[in-house]
Formats: structure tokens, C-alpha cells, sequence
């Protein structure tokens, strides 16, 4: 008996994936018969690090119905563990990594618990009030360079060998975390986890009837999700040798949702297409003018208007959960 016929939205939900993460992977290669081949590797990494944050604020959008507008606290937690620990004379990734992640973890389980109380508007408000929490703490930090940052002397190692220094090493580093973490959420989605976080999403009195417990589902969530995000800012962090209280702003969590937006809500490969047109555009246009912004802004309500999922809407893909 023949198999049932692939669906075009299942088709599409595989091909996509592979031909972004393909495209990505051969970038480095190509750039290397184009001019300003340093210029695109730095662009295209920072496009991987920035779909890893938006990932992992899917995961929590999309997935869980979650508007989280202080995420980018994570991403400044990520970036400054290595910027502080750099600055104490400890620049292995293999201790700054894992001690990121713990950091985002603590602070994603301590505020987590507060804000998974409140629903709606009042979650939105309440993660915008801890994201500018970890902000202001940072802005104080004068011994870590207050609010004009802090130059990193070097990247950080890998067991004590400078992999990251090479900018062609440092890509497929940041690669590599992506497609970890890509596949990393695609799991996690299709678990019996993830079918309860939608199923909460959707309609959590009727989930909690069926004997869940909806809230430790959401902060467990949430906890991973921020431990996500600080991973891009230990990218990000080691991308730019800086380390800025700006990566915690408002306006950079706001960005992170326009990615999730612009790609298609509940679609992980739809927020690594988000960041690459966002960052993309952002680059094009503003060669134009410094208000680049006033153009991207419209554009981005016909995307909202006509493009129902995002721009993965447009070709078929639709929303996945």
C-alpha cells in the first residue's frame, strides 16, 4: 500500500529549515569571491546570533502565547557574564558559557515565577519592568564600564585555544549553536511538553482540568527560553569584543518581537527567516538614511496585514501551532 502523500505545509515546514541553515553554511564560501568578505561573515554571523534569540522568544510567544517585552535582559545577562569574567582574568568558554546559563536561569526562574501570576497586558508589563530592572542594574555597574559598556580585550577561548579569534572559526561556532538550538526547540515543540504548552496556550482552564499543571510548564518555558537567549549574548558579546547595558534595552526586546512577528509566530525556522530580512533590511536601508525605520515601519504592516504567519505565511507554510 503507498504511503499518504507529504502535505505542502509539512513539505515546506522541512525544506525551509535546510535551505536557510544550507545557505548560511555556504556563506563563508562564497564571500570569499566577493568583495568585503570579512564585512559579510561579521553580518551574517550576527544575523545566526540574533535568529538564536529569536528562537528562543518564540519558543515562549509562538509556542506558549507568552509577550515577553524585557527578553533582552537575557541576551545582556549572556554578554555580560563574559564581560565580567573576562575582566577577572577568566575567558574560557567552557566556564563563561555554562556560567551565563545559569545566571539567565536564576533570573528567568526568579522573575518567571512573579510574572507567570499575571496574564495579558499585565505579563507584558511586568517582564518590560524586570528587562528594565536588569537594565538600570547595569547602567550602575561603574566598575564594569556603567552605561558606556565595556571593551573586551579578546575573545573568549576554547580550552584554551583562541578558535573564536578567526572569523571564519568564530562563524561556524555561532553556526554550530544555531542549528543546536534549532534542533534543540524542534524537539522540544514535538514533545509531549510542547503539546501541553500549546494546549495551555490555547485554553489553559481546560488544560488544568486535564490534570497540568500549566503554570510549572510555562516557567519551565521560560527558564529555558531565557537560558537560550543568553547563549546569543555570549555570541553577540564575542561578535563585537563589547559588552553594552543597550543590549537589555526595551527597544532591543521590541526588535526581537518584530523578528518573531516578521518570520510567522509558532515557527522556529520563521524567526531565523525574521532575523535575516530584519537585519537585512536594516542594513540596506539604512545605506539610505538614518531614519530607516520610518520605511521599515510601513513594511512591516503590510506584512501584518496581507501576510496572515508572517512571511512564511506568504509561501505556504503557515502557522505550525
Amino acid at each position: 500500500m503507498a504511503a499518504p502523500p507529504i502535505a505542502p505545509a509539512t513539505r515546506f515546514a522541512i525544506t525551509l529549515p535546510l535551505v536557510l541553515l544550507v545557505a548560511l553554511a555556504l556563506v563563508p564560501l562564497l564571500a570569499h569571491y566577493l568583495p568585503g568578505e570579512r564585512y559579510l561573515i561579521g553580518l551574517f554571523a550576527r544575523v545566526m546570533i540574533f535568529a538564536i534569540a529569536a528562537i528562543s522568544l518564540d519558543l515562549i510567544l509562538g509556542y506558549g502565547g507568552l509577550v515577553s517585552f524585557g527578553h533582552a535582559a537575557f541576551l545582556g545577562l549572556g554578554a555580560y557574564a563574559v564581560g565580567i569574567l573576562a575582566e577577572h582574568g577568566i575567558a574560557d568558554a567552557v566556564v563563561v558559557l555554562p556560567a551565563a546559563l545559569a545566571v539567565a536561569a536564576l533570573f528567568a526562574l526568579a522573575t518567571g515565577a512573579i510574572a507567570m501570576r499575571t496574564r495579558g497586558v499585565y505579563f507584558i508589563m511586568i517582564t518590560l519592568a524586570f528587562g528594565q530592572m536588569a537594565y538600570y542594574t547595569a547602567t550602575s555597574l561603574s566598575q564594569y564600564g556603567g552605561d558606556d559598556g565595556m571593551r573586551l580585550a579578546a575573545r573568549s577561548v576554547v580550552l584554551g585555544h583562541s578558535l573564536l579569534a578567526d572569523p571564519r572559526g568564530f562563524y561556524y561556532f555561532v553556526f554550530a549553536a544555531l542549528v543546536v538550538v534549532y534542533l534543540f526547540c524542534r524537539m522540544i515543540v514535538a514533545s509531549r511538553f510542547g503539546r501541553v504548552l500549546r494546549a495551555a496556550r490555547e485554553n489553559p482552564v481546560r488544560t488544568e482540568t486535564l490534570g497540568y499543571n500549566v503554570h510549572a510548564f510555562r516557567l519551565t518555558a521560560y527558564v529555558i527560553s531565557g537560558c537560550i537567549c543568553a547563549i546569543a549574548g555570549f555570541l553577540l558579546a564575542n561578535q563585537n569584543s563589547f559588552v553594552s547595558p543597550a543590549y537589555m534595552s526595551w527597544q532591543r526586546s521590541g526588535e526581537l518581537i518584530v523578528m518573531v512577528i516578521l518570520g510567522g509566530m509558532g515557527s522556529l525556522h520563521g524567526a531565523v527567516l525574521g532575523s535575516l530580512v530584519y537585519l537585512l533590511l536594516e542594513e540596506l536601508l539604512s545605506g539610505f538614511t538614518e531614519h530607516w525605520k520610518v520605511i521599515f515601519g510601513p513594511l512591516l504592516v503590510l506584512v501584518v496585514l496581507f501576510a496572515r504567519g508572517g512571511l512564511i505565511g506568504l509561501f505556504g507554510g503557515g502557522r505550525r501551532g
